[in-house]
């Protein structure tokens, strides 16, 4: 009897073992990709701190004294009209995306209109057209109608550009809505407008947070047209940090810390929105 139960004891230990050594493997492969990932973001805070001497040097100094050279000459360049230009440009496109996104993916999703699979793949087929392909028509278009350098032409361009991609995400999240919800809603006399205000919305908000995120994230870092279509009164940010590359060379302190103050604004967007980004991530799975 007891030759029996070491006998089957044998292949669950095996098993056991087996699953313990891929649990390690699995989380040194994390912890390797992680550092990957962080550590050229980490490098870029760290060069900031120093001096551009120190900045350039090869080998770099990690050990040299810091240095807030960096930052002085960044803010000592006026970023602020660039940042709120970039932040007026995101906020209202992503604002506006998901006002037209939500009533569109309700009818692609809850109640599908006629052909939708058709619908879907024009709304993706707007993202095949390389973007420096429609370069010159917009800039001939905003010029014949005296739009350049105004900042209200990247919204119209940033919403344009971004709600393919929202009505895509959303739909998903919509899709998982029960359907006796919806009935429950009808039943007690609630129209179109209350029903994605009351209802859909705080269920689907998972979703509506991981759609405003990627849409808040795209707008920021635009800089084809913002570089093109803007001169001094619209300049954005990654326009503004394109100066630091002057005929006199790359000053990479100033580069890092303009770069890490920049990316401030997405960070804290996506610390905010971190728990429903992560339910949202997982709401909206493909099946």
């Amino acid at each position: 009897m007891t030759t029996v139960k070491a006998a089957q004891a044998g292949p669950q230990l095996r098993v056991a073992g087996s699953n313990k050594r891929s649990g390690v493997l699995l989380t040194g492969a994390t912890w390797i990709i992680s550092v990957l990932f962080v550590f050229p973001v980490a490098w870029m805070i760290w060069t900031s701190f120093h001096s551009e001497t120190d900045a350039a040097s090869n080998p770099p100094k990690v050990l040299s004294a810091f240095s807030v050279q960096g930052y002085r000459a960044f803010f000592g360049g006026n970023p602020w009209p660039p940042i709120l230009n970039s932040l007026t440009a995101s906020i209202i496109s992503t604002a506006l995306v998901l006002c037209l996104a939500l009533p569109a993916a309700y009818a692609l999703s809850i109640r599908p209109v006629k052909k939708w699979s058709d619908v879907l793949f024009f709304f993706l087929s707007t993202k095949f057209m390389p973007v420096v392909a429609a370069l010159l028509p917009v800039y001939l278009f905003a010029e014949k109608i005296h739009f350049l350098d105004n900042i209200w032409l990247l919204v119209i361009l940033y919403t344009s550009m971004n709600l393919p991609i929202a009505v895509w995400m959303l739909r998903s999240f919509l899709a998982e809505i029960p359907s006796e919800m919806l009935e429950a809603a009808q039943v007690d006399g609630a129209g179109l407008i209350r029903t994605l205000r009351e209802i859909i919305a705080p269920v689907v908000m998972p979703g509506i947070a991981s759609a405003a995120l990627i849409c808040f994230i795209f707008s920021w870092n635009e800089l084809l047209f913002a570089r093109v279509l803007t001169g001094t009164r619209a300049e954005t940010a990654p326009v503004f940090l394109t100066g630091f590359v002057t005929s006199q060379g790359l000053f990479l302190a100033q580069v890092c810390a303009a770069s890490f103050v920049v990316s401030l604004p997405v960070l804290a967007a996506g610390f905010a929105a971190q728990d429903k980004l992560v339910q949202g991530l997982s709401m909206g799975a493909v099946r």
